[in-house]
This record gives C-alpha cells, structure tokens and sequence, in this order.
C-alpha cells in the first residue's frame, strides 16, 4: 500500500509540474538575450516584447497561456514582436537589467516593455490595466499590441 501512494503521489507531482511551463530562466544571461532579440525585430522589421516575471507568478503563466490560446492574439504577437521572458526570481532579479528600463517591477508582475529597433524602451505596461477576471481582456491585449507595434508608430501611417 505504501509503494502505491508514493506512486501515485510521485505521478502527480510530475503532472502538477510538467503542466507548468517553465518561461523564465534565471541562470540565462539576460542582456545578451535581450540584445539578440533587438537584433533579431530590427532584422524582421518588428518590436521586442518582453514579458517580466517568473515561473513562480501565476499571472505570468497564465498571460502566456492565454496569448498562445487566442489565435488572434497568437497571430498579432507573431507577426509584430520579438517575445523575451526577462526573469525576476530570487535566483537572478536581474537588477541592473530592471534598473536600466527604470524599474518597470514598481507595477508587479507580469509587467510588459516594449523596446524600439535601437533596443531603447519606449512604453512600459501594467499588466493589471488588461485583466479581466482571472485572466486577460482580449480586446484591452490586442489594442495594446496594436497600440505599440511599428506600424502605430510609423509617421507615414498618419499622412493622409
């Protein structure tokens, strides 16, 4: 009896776990990751979305779950933005990485930036504007992407 409950106690602890899915990686070196993905939107003619958090916030997770979830949302994140998952743990809270986008942790986590093609940031995002319940408010997301992309802050978009 004894060997059955450590079994199936072991199962569910691998279910519980593999359904969670790990996005943050706090032994990664951030400024280069972050570097890389400015280089990677400029060259894709996109912007750098980075979502700061950890694997330990729920909402976090469930921003990831319900953008992938969402084909529109999917679609839009895809097709406009470099998606980087900046760490905040007590592993690695990425300091001087959150002290050189002013701090963006005062409004909790997840917390959203969006950096231009030169790497620099040009909006920083409470994610708490876009909940709804316990998840997020699709129609608040897709503005904000939309919102923030290249293509809503091209001059030529507005001549007439």
């Amino acid at each position: 009896m004894l060997c059955l409950t450590i079994f199936f106690s072991g199962t569910l602890y691998a279910q519980n776990n593999a359904a969670k899915p790990l996005l943050y990686r706090p032994e990664e070196n951030a400024a280069a990751s972050i570097e890389n993905a400015v280089k990677k939107a400029n060259a894709e003619n996109k912007q750098v979305f980075i979502q700061a958090g950890g694997n330990w916030c729920s909402w976090c997770i469930e921003f990831n779950r319900f953008t992938h979830a969402d084909p529109q949302i999917d679609s839009l994140l895809k097709a406009d933005y470099i998606v980087y998952h900046l760490n905040y743990s007590k592993e690695n809270k990425n300091e001087k990485i959150f002290a050189q986008y002013q701090f963006p942790q005062r409004f909790g986590f997840p917390v959203f930036l969006i950096l231009n093609d030169k790497g620099e940031l040009i909006h920083t995002q409470n994610s708490a504007y876009l909940e709804a319940g316990k998840s997020y408010d699709k129609d608040k997301v897709l503005a904000f992407l939309k919102d923030w992309n290249r293509t809503a802050l091209n001059a030529d978009t507005y001549k007439n």
